[in-house]
């Protein structure tokens, strides 16, 4: 039988000795770690931005919606603000003075004695604020809106030209009270008070006369 003599037999163990060295593993198991993680953080990275694209697209679609939404409050603030004052402005139309008839009125006011001077009408507005509700303790305070109240007075001026002058003036004053306009119009108490009436004096042409002032008002009005 013929014996086999490998002289290679050491250098092949050598090699394999080097190729089963740990180190050597456990580098190349170490790279291979490596490249897998930074395969996962490319990965993550990836993810993050696709996320941060979504994130941004819907942003955007908030942000646009968020606009229409405060222009619809806009508008419908507008909306409420002109219709309240349409409202202000029908009541107003509704309960406003009319200059015409109060003239029509004056004009059918005859009496002997007296010439009328002057007339004039006097509006004045008064606000008071409005107050919220508040709460006192376990109780509710309510409060109340904002109010303007609109008061009207009428001022005629005339003078009493009769032969004893001083004497036609209660009953102008009792005139002018029991017209029918001045009658529906005015405050049912006090409507016509005479709140100026001058002392005899002369005229031009010698004649004498006083002067008086009525004032006619009007209920007051909340507007």
């Amino acid at each position: 039988m013929p014996i086999r003599i490998n002289l290679l037999a050491e250098a092949q163990i050598a090699e394999d000795l080097r190729r089963r060295d740990p180190v050597k593993r456990a580098i190349f198991a170490g790279v291979f770690l490596v490249v897998l993680a930074l395969v996962w953080s490319s990965s993550l990275q990836l993810g993050v931005m696709i996320s941060k694209s979504d994130l941004s697209q819907v942003q955007s679609q908030i942000d646009a919606h968020t606009e229409q939404w405060q222009s619809v409050l806009v508008n419908q603030r507008k909306v409420f603000e002109t219709q309240a004052k349409l409202v202000s402005l029908q009541q107003l139309t509704e309960a406003r003075f009319l200059e015409g008839n109060f003239m029509n009125a004056l004009q059918q006011l005859n009496l002997d004695g007296v010439e009328l001077v002057r007339a004039r009408v006097e509006q004045s507005y008064m606000k008071v604020d409005g107050v919220a509700n508040r709460t006192n303790g376990s109780h509710v305070v309510l409060g109340h809106p904002a109010v303007k109240t609109e008061k009207i007075a009428i001022l005629i001026d005339a003078r009493d030209i009769s032969a004893n002058p001083g004497d036609e003036v209660n009953k102008f004053k009792e005139a002018v009270a029991s017209q029918p306009y001045f009658k529906m119009a005015l405050n049912k108490t006090n409507g016509v008070q005479l709140v100026s009436l001058s002392p005899p004096q002369n005229s031009a042409d010698g004649k004498p006369y006083v002067l008086f002032t009525l004032e006619c008002d009007l209920p007051e009005q909340n507007r």
